[in-house]
């Protein structure tokens, strides 16, 4: 599985639009998706992508829809999110 943690500077007043742009995204290849509001209630969300293959991830990357996905986010963002990709070596569903 290959993916991506980021974080999200959101725009004050802006979180609950951004979280319902993001509501109904199912990129192909995606294994699953989250975002956490950490409890110390900072500004910054952390999100984490998961999918099949750092194939599926790049794929998605580089499709229109992505583009538009992102284009639409950022009007609710600070700043572009600060990617870290990479390979998962350990995961557990439980």
């Amino acid at each position: 599985m290959y993916g991506s943690i980021f974080n999200l500077k959101i725009k004050s007043g802006h979180q609950k639009d951004l979280l319902d742009s993001l509501s109904d995204v199912t990129p192909p290849g995606a294994v699953a998706w989250y975002v956490m509001e950490p409890d110390d209630k900072s500004k910054d969300l952390i999100g984490v992508a998961i999918f099949e293959s750092k194939e599926a991830y790049q794929a998605n990357a580089q499709s229109p829809e992505q583009h538009e996905r992102f284009t639409k986010a950022m009007a609710y963002l600070e700043e572009e999110p600060q990617w870290t990709d990479g390979k998962y070596i350990v995961s557990q569903v439980v």
